[in-house]
Parts: structure tokens; C-alpha cells; sequence
């Protein structure tokens, strides 16, 4: 059966007992604000009739940002609609006249994965060329091997889809921002859809690492408290040559369900399942954002995947995201998944409105303005376009930037304070909807 979770404002009440999801009237912008430098260092504009001026201490007038985003590993998948939600917003900044005056260079990078070097050698030459901000990684794994090197430059790193729970307190120097939620809130939305089905047991398995361990944590604690049981709690080495082992482990425990939480690998694992009797058609299979894709199960036997749920972080329900998915098909004709490409799209141009702000393109001051352009809370007019920001603060006035994902209020860690998940069904093994919408959902602090 189809539901639809109220859309007005929800939370999501996480304890030791229970986990709850429940209606309120509230929005994103409670909560305190971000702990990134105060706001003297990143100063509102004094004349209405002129470009904010660059203070004496301004390094950059230019905003170059540089792209750390998968066009190759194994979460490519997810490159295409990134870099066209990059690429969008830079062409819609440049038209709206640009940042300080100046069109936006927009250096490309590729991540890889965790298996090559390819991330820290794109951050070295994005170092190289003087970039300010960085936007990426996709995996939080390949994040965690870069974003000392990155904030101790003093450059802003902002990614699109990191949603590792392990990243929310990293120590940073107030320049790391995301504009997806942690998983701490995914977690909560699989295990709730969970019970809601009448499971009262299942397993989890994951990819190894901060991404899979974080999900798979967060799911088993709030399915646990709300008193289910797991049967079997498993992580896997991506890399390894088979995944035999690991479900027939799981095979033995008879689950009602199965959560999968991996990258392209889990085609093979669940190839390892269906083997196994607890594939698709046996249990029911739960994907999650780093999994849920329209092409990597498209050479299984007709209608494998029919019944699979998946979640994925995505906007506002008052946002029209189809209208800004063909948007994105004009960028991108190639286009075949749309994940996080409207975060991509936000978190270029909330950096672009920050250092508009700011007066000046150096990382730090866009990252002390970045909470004063995004947060309700923060006092600004509120505005939903580069160019309808840009002509408050060209007014003298202080912007609040709400985004193709609804509010973009950030907490004091430079996470977003409030989210949505879609929860979607596989109709074949090439096309799944919408099956409910939970949000926008305060999100938990790991």
C-alpha cells in the first residue's frame, strides 16, 4: 500500500525504546547556528549601489571551485547527475553576472574511490590552481582521505552526498559543509518503513566502510530500539573476489528482510543472494542511496528487482524537482539518474552567494558567511535563485538562500538541520518510484 507521510514538517524521534515518526507544524530553521568563524570576518555589504568590496585581507576576488566528484570507481553511477548540478548552477551564476563581478572557473576533478589515489591527486591540483572551495567527494570513505589536506589550506570543502554519520563532529576548522543529511536520518527512515511493513526481524549487510558501517549502524540501533531484532549483522570487504560466505551466514538466520548497503559490488552480492534463496524474490530487500540505481541491475532476469525498496536523500515535497531534473537533461541529455544532483546544484550556489556576501572568494570567509546566507534563523530575506540573492545583498540587505532541496539551514557542524527521504520501490529491474515521502525531517545529531 502507497502512503504519504505528512509534508508540512516531521520529526523524527530518536531514543533507546522506541523511534517514532511524528507531524509537526515546525520548519528547518530552529536550532542554533553554525559554529564556523563569526560573522565580523565575513561582513555584509555597506553600499546598495555597488559590489561588495574585498576587505584589506581579502586574498581572492575570484571564486574558483574545483569538482571532486566520481566520474570514474564505483560510485560513478553518481558522477553524471553531480557534475551536471555543478555545471547548471556555475552557468546560471555567470549569467546572473557572476560572484564579485567575476565569472566563476569551475576547475573538473575527478574522485575514483577508495582503491586509488585519483582524490588525493585531483585535491593537490585543485591546491595547485588556487581553488577556494571544493564540491565533493560523493563517498564518504574517499572524503576522509582528503578533507585534513583540503581544510588545512583553508579551503571550503562542501559535498553533495557524503552522508556518513562519522563526519558530522570531524574536526574541520569550520570548513566542511554538506548538503545531505547524515545517515543517521536514512537509518531511521529504513527502520521505520521496516516495522511499518510488519518485520520484526531481519539482516543487514555492508560495504566496509564509513559510509556502509555508518547506515547499517544507524538502521540496527533505531530498528532495535523500537524493538525488532536482527538476526545477522555483517560487513563486507568490497574488493573480495566472492560473497559466499557472508550470505549464507545470513541465509542461515532465516531474515524477513535484507538491508544492503554498498556501492556497484552489490549486484554481485546480490547475484550471491538470489543463489542463495534470499534474493529479491524470496526476502524483502532494502537499497539505500549508494545502491538504488536505473542501470546496474539491468542484465538481471526480467523483473529481479520488483518489490526492492530503496531510500535516498532528495527535496522539499513543495519543490518541484521534476521541473529541475529537465533542467539538469538540458545540461546533461545523457542523463539516466538524477541523485544528488540538486544538492550538487545547491551547494555551488550556496558558496557562490557566500562569497558574494562576503566580499571576497577566499575559503575561510565563505565559510563564515555560509550559515548567515542559509540559515532562516539568521534574520536574511528569503530568495530561491543566484540572482534574486545577489540583488538583496546588491540592496545592502542580508539573503536567506532556500534551495531546489527545500531550506538549507545548516547546525553548528555544517550539516543540514532538516531533510527528506524518499522511499522508493523497483517496478522492474530498470525503473522504481515514489512510495512515500518523509519530510522535511529534522535530522538527528549521531
Amino acid at each position: 500500500m502507497i502512503r504519504r507521510s505528512p509534508i508540512a514538517g516531521a520529526v523524527v524521534v530518536l531514543g533507546a525504546a522506541s523511534l517514532v515518526l511524528a507531524a509537526c507544524g515546525g520548519s528547518s530553521s530552529g536550532g542554533s547556528s553554525s559554529s564556523a568563524p563569526a560573522s565580523s570576518s565575513a561582513p555584509a555589504p555597506e553600499s546598495s549601489s555597488a559590489e561588495p568590496a574585498p576587505s584589506s585581507d581579502c586574498k581572492n576576488s575570484q571564486l574558483i571551485v574545483g569538482t571532486l566528484l566520481p566520474a570514474t570507481g564505483s560510485l560513478a553511477y553518481l558522477g553524471p547527475p553531480e557534475f551536471a548540478g555543478v555545471d547548471l548552477a556555475v552557468k546560471e551564476i555567470d549569467a546572473a553576472g557572476g560572484v564579485l563581478g567575476q565569472p566563476v572557473v569551475n576547475e573538473y576533478g575527478d574522485s575514483g574511490d577508495t582503491t586509488t589515489d585519483i582524490a588525493s591527486q585531483t585535491v593537490d591540483s585543485h591546491l595547485a590552481k588556487g581553488v577556494q572551495v571544493i564540491i565533493g567527494a560523493a563517498s564518504s570513505g574517499v572524503t576522509f582521505t582528503v578533507i585534513d589536506k583540503i581544510t588545512s589550506n583553508g579551503v571550503l570543502q562542501i559535498s553533495p552526498a557524503n552522508t556518513a554519520p562519522s563526519l558530522t563532529d570531524y574536526p574541520d576548522n569550520g570548513l566542511y559543509f554538506r548538503t545531505a543529511p547524515s545517515d543517521a536520518l536514512q537509518g531511521a527512515v529504513q527502520a521505520a518503513n521496516a516495522l511499518d511493513q510488519g518485520f520484526t526481524s531481519g539482516a543487514s549487510i555492508a560495504r566496509q566502510d564509513p559510509y556502509g558501517e555508518g547506515l547499517q549502524n544507524a538502521f540496527v540501533a533505531d530498528f532495535e530500539a523500537a524493538g525488532g531484532t536482527i538476526t545477522s549483522k555483517l560487513t563486507y570487504d568490497p574488493e573480495a573476489p566472492s560473497f559466499e560466505a557472508e550470505v549464507a551466514e545470513i541465509a542461515a538466520t532465516n531474515p524477513e528482510f535484507v538491508q544492503v548497503v554498498g556501492f556497484d559490488e552489490s549486484t554481485k552480492l546480490i547475484q550471491e543472494m538470489i543463489k542463495q534463496g534470499i534474493g529479491p524474490q524470496d526476502v524483502q530487500i532494502y537499497l539505500a542511496d549508494g545502491n538504488l540505481s536505473t542501470t546496474a541491475f539491468k542484465d538481471f532476469p526480467k523483473d529481479t528487482m520488483t518489490g526492492v525498496i530503496g531510500t535516498v536523500p532528495t527535496g522539499d515535497p513543495s519543490v518541484d524537482l521534476e521541473a529541475f531534473n529537465a533542467r539538469l537533461l538540458e545540461q546533461d541529455p545523457a542523463l539516466t539518474d538524477f541523485a544528488y544532483g540538486a544538492q550538487a546544484y545547491d551547494a555551488t550556489i550556496l558558496v557562490a552567494i557566500a562569497a558574494e556576501y562576503a566580499g571576497c572568494a577566499d575559503g575561510t570567509a565563505i565559510a563564515a558567511a555560509m550559515p548567515q546566507v542559509a540559515n532562516a534563523d539568521g534574520g536574511g530575506e528569503a530568495c530561491g535563485t543566484y540572482a534574486d540573492c545577489v540583488a538583496i545583498i546588491q540592496a545592502g540587505g542580508q539573503p536567506n538562500y532556500d534551495g531546489v532541496t527545500g531550506p538549507l539551514d545548516f547546525n553548528e557542524y555544517g550539516d543540514p538541520k532538516a531533510a527528506t527521504i524518499d522511499v522508493v520501490q523497483y517496478l522492474t529491474n530498470t525503473k522504481f518510484e515514489s512510495i512515500e515521502v518523509v519530510g522535511p525531517v529534522e535530522v538527528p545529531v549521531p
